[in-house]
């Protein structure tokens, strides 16, 4: 499938350079050209007279996409999984994102050596109640956020919604739970330990293990593979890619959007990616991700993206904006 990316920020920057050309204000050029370097597209050399600006090189799975112009232009094509994709899971952060990264586990370590042990376990209550919340919201899950909270702290069911919704919220504590027990283990992945995130997340709720028959996905053009021995096979080369990973940040990224792409479940299959995810961010002492403020559309939209053409600009920087949340936000 073609795509043709129309506000690429090679063509902002030609649209710079033509400004210049045609004699436009400084602060214009210069607001235009920060916002650039803000972005990561755009690097700057020198100072003053001797300042020069140029594209940065970019991984092509971060190639820029604007979400509504890419659901207007989208051809009607199927489209399997890509074997094709590992090739260009690397280097995904960028230097100031990886200084995002540090700074947060440091804020992280402080907390917990400066907060008492009571404010620090009321904290990790009030994040588990919203990672709960909004990863349950993100499938449909109607539960607010005072209900999310309700049953959650005292097992109390809110009127007028299926009992599946308080299974799925409280399956979510259960799983968090899991983590923090087996927090080592993540470490390095097993697939026994994806498998066991899995069972727990969907316990009550749907059959465990890999799935056997065909899934259809809602909102998108792709088919996941089918065949069982084969998903149970990309889930392990995806565990085996993903222990090659040094840096734990990129491990996230990588298992927050794979295990979603690869389906190897009947259900369930994006709040596993999102709690692996946050179970390989703890076991490193980052902060984990509570998605608290994401735009469930936007969420959607950008895996969908990835699923279709295997672009992650748009869903890397969700992760990023929420990793930015979570240091300001939690553990204070």
């Amino acid at each position: 499938m073609t795509y043709q990316r129309s506000i690429h920020p090679r063509n902002k920057l030609r649209g710079v350079l033509e400004s210049c050309y045609r004699g436009d204000s400084r602060m214009t050029i210069l607001r235009d050209l920060n916002e650039l370097v803000e972005s990561g597209y755009v690097i700057v050399q020198g100072k003053g007279r001797t300042t020069s600006y140029g594209l940065v090189s970019k991984n092509p799975l971060l190639e820029y996409v604007d979400l509504n112009d890419y659901f207007k232009q989208r051809r009607e094509t199927k489209i399997g999984f890509n074997n094709d994709v590992y090739g260009n899971l690397s280097n995904l952060y960028s230097k100031e994102e990886v200084e995002l990264w540090e700074n947060g586990a440091v804020k992280l370590k402080e907390a917990k050596e400066k907060l008492d042990p009571s404010i620090y376990k009321r904290e990790l209550e009030r994040f588990v109640i919203e990672l709960s919340w909004k990863s349950s919201q993100i499938e449909g899950n109607t539960y607010s956020i005072i209900e999310t909270e309700t049953l959650i702290k005292q097992n109390i069911r809110a009127q007028g919604h299926p009992e599946e919704e308080a299974i799925m919220i409280l399956n979510h504590k259960d799983a968090f739970d899991s983590i923090l027990e087996n927090k080592n283990d993540f470490k390095k992945l097993d697939f026994s330990d994806v498998i066991q995130l899995h069972n727990v997340l969907t316990k009550g709720l749907v059959a465990s293990g890999i799935r056997a028959q065909k899934v259809m996905i809602t909102g998108t053009n792709y088919e996941p593979m089918s065949d069982k021995h084969e998903l149970e096979s990309t889930l392990r080369k995806l565990i085996e890619y993903v222990n090659l990973v040094k840096y734990p940040p990129e491990k996230a990224l990588m298992l927050a959007l794979m295990v979603a792409y690869i389906q190897p479940f009947a259900d369930g299959n994006k709040r596993t990616a999102r709690m692996l995810s946050n179970a390989v961010l703890m076991a490193y002492d980052y902060p984990p991700l509570s998605y608290r403020n994401v735009d469930v559309n936007e969420y959607r939209s950008a895996i969908i993206v990835f699923y279709e053409i295997n672009n992650l600009f748009n869903f890397k920087r969700i992760f990023v904006n929420q990793l930015e949340f979570a240091v300001n936000n939690y553990f204070q």
